[in-house]
């Protein structure tokens, strides 16, 4: 059982509760070229660029001189996609800016877990692939300084006018700085790598953009008053943004952040003149050019292997992937104990009825009220007072074995809560298909359905099995969540109403109540889940009755921010990991042959969002 007033506690939106309240600085960047010398490549001008482009708080060290050639160091502090700091906006609050990254800002996680992306972070990305990014960069750069300069002649602002300006030096300035890290290469890059096609659509769709083309017009825009040619500038601006922002999200240094500044400031004001279909128009602007960005890390050609997407790390030929899920504020909003309570209050008779129709009889509805209230009530102070019975008196290091024990007096305690919902008969005399409806309209955590959907139409390609687990007393009501995403493959495992005639008894059908149910449900799944028994698996859930299925994972992932969970799992040695970070850690240490994800290792990765467990499983599906 889980309590309706948690639920609404801890059912804010993920953005809002991202896992900054566990904050991991990266290890210094090791950028190695060992190979250096034999390809006479400009080692300290290729890290200053990189340094540039990737860390807003970088120092290099001075180059020295390893067996096999020259090592520097990057180092660069708290670049992570989990970081609520960088989450923010640093435009005004009620701009038009800020309003389109809040907006879009999941998109942007993609570009995160893109194999090029982490490689560079990993500070393991072979040369060659730096090279090729830096050739397509310049003809990116060409196109947003054509693209600046023909707003500015839209513009009819002069302060607009000279920000643009400044814009398009800062570019030039750029593409000098790519012109120092190759003029000892002896090539033009520019002319000797074409823009490949993820680049094409981007500074295509940017240009006629800022010729007036917008939304696909097929030629040039008839502009017939000064003010619809300030439009086009106004929808320029708003299709260069994104990348900008996502750029300075990345990490990049101060004088591009003032860059971002400006062209956000910019961007609000030339938006403020336009109407709301006007507004609209540069939204959807906003939004291509995002995903225009992350296509553009995506085509990034990679010789090397990476430990993203997960999805392909493993062989589907000879390994299972299975995925596993909490179901309970963990893919709700809401915790479907409230629901149920809901449904049952509202369905409830409202004054004494003898009809002898009537299958099961049922309780008042302020009678079911107050007797729902006082089990919450007592659940909720019961609960935290067993959280700390449980507790080690001191903190220890990862202790799996102590941790199990401790979670079996958990386990006591949720059986009897249990047992007094159904003596209470507060759920009885609910219709299934009144259950059915509430489920279908269920609140799922956005991205939840996305990712699934996914993950279900390439099941055979991956070779995977979804699996969601939970103490929900309902199955019913996870199946109809689930089914309204047409999800109906799933496979669900958890508590069961019992029914008579389509209508619930008030006694329940108790298959998983407790953290060790869950977690030998978890075992005997893996056990019987490949006649080769190789599989890799990834648990995600936001509880402590998630605990053991997390740990026992070779990846566990913790969404959302319970306080419970944290107290727990940091007495008992359990680390809390960004997930970002913790992929750019895997990196480093990636073997060729083989995953080095393992289970039991005491460390949680956490996520503020679906989107970074979709951008980490499957990538930019």
């Amino acid at each position: 059982m889980r309590v309706p007033c948690a639920a609404l506690r801890r059912s804010l939106n993920p953005h809002a509760i991202l896992s900054s309240s566990v904050t991991l600085s990266w290890p210094p960047i090791r950028f190695r070229i060992s190979d250096c010398c034999s390809r006479k490549l400009p080692l300290l001008s290729a890290v200053r660029f990189l340094s540039g482009r990737l860390g807003d708080r970088c120092s290099i060290s001075s180059p020295t001189t390893v067996s096999g050639g020259t090592r520097v160091t990057v180092a660069c502090q708290n670049l992570d996609c989990s970081d609520s700091q960088r989450m923010g906006v640093v435009a005004s609050e009620d701009g038009a800016a800020s309003r389109f990254w809040i907006k879009f800002r999941d998109d942007i996680v993609f570009a995160f877990f893109t194999p090029f992306v982490v490689c560079l972070a990993a500070g393991n990305l072979d040369i060659e692939m730096f090279r090729n990014y830096i050739a397509q960069d310049v003809h990116f750069l060409k196109a947003f300084a054509q693209a600046y300069e023909m707003a500015e002649d839209c513009a009819d602002d002069d302060d607009a006018k000279a920000i643009m300006r400044r814009l398009r030096k800062d570019v030039l300035e750029e593409l000098k700085m790519h012109d120092s890290v190759v003029q000892e290469w002896g090539v033009d890059l520019a002319k000797e790598i074409v823009p490949n096609s993820a680049t094409l659509r981007y500074t295509d769709f940017l240009l006629a953009t800022a010729s007036g083309k917008v939304e696909g017009g097929k030629g040039p825009a008839k502009i017939a008053t000064p003010f619809e040619k300030t439009k086009i500038a106004a929808y320029t601006i708003g299709a260069m943004t994104p990348c900008m922002r996502l750029y300075a999200f990345l990490g990049k240094e101060l004088q591009t952040f003032a860059s971002t500044l400006k062209i956000e400031d910019l961007l609000d004001k030339l938006s403020i003149s336009l109407t709301g279909e006007e507004l609209e128009v540069i939204e959807r602007l906003y939004h291509l050019a995002i995903k225009h960005e992350v296509d553009f890390f995506c085509a990034q050609p990679l010789s090397q292997r990476s430990v993203v997407p997960f999805s392909k790390v493993h062989d589907p030929a000879n390994t299972r992937l299975m995925i596993f899920s909490d179901f309970d504020l963990t893919c709700t909003v809401v915790d479907s104990s409230a629901i149920l309570a809901e449904i049952a209050i509202l369905t409830a008779p409202k004054t004494d009825q003898n009809d002898p129709d009537v299958v099961l009889p049922r309780m008042l509805s302020v009678d079911l009220r107050n007797s729902w209230d006082g089990l919450s009530t007592q659940y909720t102070e019961e609960y935290e007072k067993c959280i700390e019975d449980i507790m080690p008196s001191e903190k220890v290091s990862f202790n799996y074995e102590g941790l199990c024990k401790a979670l079996e007096q958990l386990s006591e305690f949720e059986k009897r809560a249990n047992s007094r919902v159904v003596e209470s008969e507060v759920l009885k005399g609910l219709n299934l298909e009144d259950i059915k409806k509430a489920g279908e309209r269920l609140r799922l955590q956005e991205g939840c359905t996305k990712f699934f959907q996914q993950v279900v139409k390439i099941k055979e390609q991956l070779n995977a099995d979804v699996h969601v687990l939970s103490y929900c007393w309902c199955g019913d009501l996870i199946r109809a969540a689930f089914s309204s995403g047409g999800l109906t493959v799933l496979n669900v495992h958890s508590n069961e109403f019992i029914y008579e005639e389509s209508i619930s008894t008030g006694a329940i059908d108790k298959k998983m109540e407790t953290p060790i149910d869950k977690v030998q449900a978890f075992k005997d799944i893996l056990n019987n889940c490949s006649d080769s028994g190789k599989y890799l698996s990834v648990y995600i859930g936001d509880s402590v009755g998630d605990l053991l299925c997390m740990l026992e994972a070779d990846v566990g992932i913790v969404i959302g921010s319970s306080a419970s969970l944290r107290k727990v799992a940091n007495q008992f040695g359990i680390s809390f990991v960004p997930l970002f970070s913790g992929v750019v850690k895997k990196q480093r240490e990636f073997v060729e042959e083989g995953s080095n994800w393992k289970g039991l290792s005491g460390v949680l990765y956490t996520v503020g969002c679906w989107a970074e467990i979709h951008a980490f499983i499957l990538g930019a599906s």
